[in-house]
């Protein structure tokens, strides 16, 4: 398990070039004649306009019926579809001392549209980030950080531990990483600490604590339903942590899902939002999407050779272990997209997020072969959808994000083509509006090209 969190924290590129910023903030910015997707409820409003100025949604109406500055940008958006930005909501952004190198990152997701990340490996520099992001000098989608992360090689001792939680809240951090590997004395002393300086734990569940424990303790997030399938297994206390696997890949076969109505009930009863990172297990863990098909994705480009390496070995060292049974990966991914579906079915607080840069997850490209991954699970597009926008919002108590509507916040997206009718068209963008800066079609194909890597 070691191993897994030293991979974890490893394999999360440096990205090295700054990137020049389009800046709209004082001038109001019309999108004319455009079909709006405001996702307070699934419906398309046809041929409306949309107003935005100083970083909000000054007012909505039917096309043309608005007054609109005469020294407006006008956007031509007939025919398209504008839904609120999306999220990433198990993000990475490398935990360095230098912020420039983080530029890039920042930059990839903002051109994909995603206007929101949740930063799962904090750094005392991302606390400098999150302020330039939000006072604007720094082009890139609101951030949330964690501090550094709790785990077995980090926390020796409860009052450790206890030391390290109280900095972390006294830093100013959002919330506590949680990685594998904690004791579960350490776990309970770090629960207790975090209860008392009331800030929000998140992220994966040691094998000491178990899902149950976990639940109990009211993580804030669960993320890779992470010990979900260890939890449907009967007697697990005869099977060696080892001999679980990642995300439990190696015992899945024996899961007993009469269970999964117990543990959905628990999550929701808890009120422990899911983050599944789908795409880490259809990716990395998939026996049937080779090493070769993954790096022929379009996206690697945008990913530097000596980390594409490293993706594919650690493709191939997962999919060679003696121990993976290639035939019952199949089983894995339908227990996974099953557990996904109960927790949505039966009210879990679902969010999008997919762990990039990880194992061929590319920075803002993952997001959209996420939701793609929770239609396959039996969620509908609206449904997908809503884990990255209104879903977001609520988790995070901004009532004034995550919808379309006069007054929020215009993080915004512009596509050529309507989700709801196919979730492929979240990747038809042709602009993304970012704290009132207008990203075009141009400006986006203009600073992918400067991120090309290979």
């Amino acid at each position: 398990m070691k191993k897994i969190i030293l991979l974890l924290i490893t394999l999360c590129p440096t990205l090295i070039r700054a990137q020049n910023t389009i800046d709209n903030r004082q001038q109001e910015i019309v999108f004319r004649s455009v079909n709006i997707v405001p996702m307070d409820r699934e419906t398309v409003l046809e041929n409306y306009d949309v107003v935005v100025k100083d970083g909000k949604i000054k007012a909505i109406g039917p096309t043309k019926s608005i007054t609109v500055d005469k020294n407006a940008l006008i956007i031509d958006a007939k025919g398209k579809f504008l839904i609120p930005g999306l999220a990433e909501m198990h993000a990475h952004v490398p935990p360095i001392d230098d912020i420039s190198p983080m530029k890039e990152v920042l930059m990839l997701y903002a051109l994909n549209g995603i206007t929101t990340i949740r930063g799962m490996l904090g750094h005392p520099k991302h606390l400098e980030l999150r302020k330039k992001i939000a006072d604007g000098e720094i082009l890139g989608p609101k951030l949330y950080t964690s501090g550094p992360s709790f785990n077995g090689n980090t926390v020796k001792s409860a009052e450790e531990g206890i030391r390290m939680v109280k900095e972390q809240k006294a830093a100013g951090y959002d919330f506590l990483k949680f990685h594998p590997g904690l004791s579960r004395p350490n776990f309970d002393a770090l629960v207790k600490a975090a209860d008392e300086v009331k800030i929000p734990f998140a992220g994966h569940v040691s094998w000491d604590v178990g899902i149950w424990h976990a639940i109990e303790s009211n993580y804030k997030t669960i993320d890779h339903l992470d010990a979900f399938v260890e939890g449907l297994v009967p007697n697990l206390s005869e099977i060696k942590e080892q001999d679980a696997g990642f995300m439990g890949i190696y015992i899945a076969t024996k899961a007993d899902e009469s269970i999964i109505p117990k543990l959905v009930k628990g999550l929701r009863d808890h009120h422990v939002w899911v983050v599944p990172t789908q795409a880490l297990a259809e990716r990395w863990l998939s026996a049937t999407m080779t090493t070769t098909e993954c790096a022929a994705a379009p996206e690697m480009k945008y990913m530097d050779a000596a980390t594409t390496k490293k993706w594919a070995e650690a493709k191939d060292k997962s999919v060679n272990d003696p121990r993976y049974k290639k035939e019952d990966f199949g089983a894995f991914l339908s227990l996974r997209r099953k557990l996904i579906y109960e927790c949505q079915k039966n009210g879990v607080g679902m969010l999008l997020g997919s762990d990039a840069p990880q194992v061929y997850n590319v920075p803002g490209f993952s997001i959209h072969h996420e939701l793609r991954y929770m239609v396959n699970a039996g969620l509908s597009p609206f449904e997908a959808l809503q884990m990255g926008t209104v879903n977001v919002a609520r988790f995070f108590g901004r009532d004034n994000a995550g919808t379309i509507k006069a007054g929020n916040v215009s993080d915004l997206v512009l596509l050529n083509a309507n989700p709801l009718a196919d979730i492929g068209n979240t990747s038809a963008i042709q602009g993304v509006m970012l704290n009132n800066r207008w990203l075009s079609k141009e400006f986006i194909a203009s600073e992918l090209k400067k991120l090309v890597k290979q």
